[in-house]
């Protein structure tokens, strides 16, 4: 028998140990106690370090100017009525999921509606989204374009038709090959400008862009990045050019992970969940630690009440 994948076979954070560590809300509070405040209480008013604590609304009153503080103001969890338990267990199942969780089975093991499922998940995947725009690209970086979604019964085939999603597909590799990490953008159409603003914000100046010959993409150029098309043709004997292998092998798994977990992804929607499968892709050598770092970014991350949400859909 061949070696192991590594990353497929490591065991991440167990049910079992993920109660143990999280499943009371004084655990939870105690946790993002510790991330929010790492040295202690800081009065965000005054700069403080004394305080009580006000019971029952398990606020932080500073000693010195008695401006009482949240443990979760200003951050994700603002003003949420959920329990943190029910926060850290949504945070477990979409970081320990490799394929994803639809929000209808959120709901389910949260024991919420969809609605309130659906808010909390897409909460999450902002957070998720706007983490992942902040690192580029570098190095060599394998490039293509690609759907989300298929042709609807009787309509138009091919690019362009109703009922698709484009976006880029774009694969950080090492020099001997192996993937990095990975950025996935929804973009209005194969067009150079839009690839040329893909390329200014995922991808460093200094990095070579591999890709097919579809025009579209020399606007790395613009980006300053090098470029090396690579004419393939069409069909299957494109698909598996060697130069493409990575993003190829992204781009299959991107799919089968969006049909086989959500039953369609609709095309204002497709920036998040998009982002979620890089944010645990780029994430995969240590899925035990990926629950304590999207807890740290979410506490760094502004609150986004739902008609933020839909506002953040319109320009991702």
């Amino acid at each position: 028998m061949g070696a192991r994948n590594k990353v497929q076979f490591q065991k991440g954070l167990s049910e079992t140990a993920f109660r143990a560590k999280y499943g009371t809300e004084d655990l939870c509070r105690a946790e993002v106690f510790a991330m929010r405040w790492p040295t202690g209480f800081v009065c965000p008013a005054c700069g403080g370090t004394e305080h009580v604590l006000v019971s029952p609304r398990q606020l932080y009153q500073c000693r010195r100017c008695r401006h009482q503080a949240s443990l979760t103001a200003a951050t994700i969890f603002h003003s949420s009525k959920l329990a943190l338990t029910v926060w850290f267990q949504a945070i477990y199942h979409l970081t320990q999921s490799k394929a994803g969780i639809s929000s209808l089975e959120l709901a389910r093991r949260l024991g919420v509606t969809q609605t309130t499922a659906w808010k909390l998940k897409h909460k999450l995947l902002q957070v998720m989204l706007e983490r992942e725009a902040k690192k580029p690209l570098t190095g060599r970086v394998e490039m293509d374009d690609a759907y989300l979604g298929g042709e609807r019964s009787g309509g138009k085939r091919g690019r362009g038709s109703p009922g698709k999603t484009p976006f880029i597909a774009a694969v950080e590799t090492t020099a001997t090959g192996k993937p990095v990490r990975i950025k996935l953008r929804r973009v209005k159409g194969f067009r150079r400008t839009e690839v040329e603003a893909f390329a200014k914000q995922s991808l460093d100046p200094a990095c070579t862009v591999i890709s097919d010959g579809l025009a579209c993409f020399s606007g790395v150029t613009e980006a300053g990045c090098a470029h090396q098309p690579i004419i393939t043709g069409s069909g299957r004997k494109a698909a598996r050019h060697p130069a493409f292998r990575w993003v190829n092998t992204m781009l299959g798994n991107v799919k089968a992970a969006m049909t086989g977990t959500y039953r369609a992804v609709r095309e204002k929607h497709a920036p998040r969940y998009l982002a979620e499968f890089a944010y645990r892709f780029n994430r995969r050598y240590d899925l035990g630690s990926m629950i304590e770092r999207l807890v740290w970014v979410s506490l760094r991350t502004p609150p986004m009440p739902y008609r933020l949400l839909k506002m953040a859909e319109a320009h991702a």
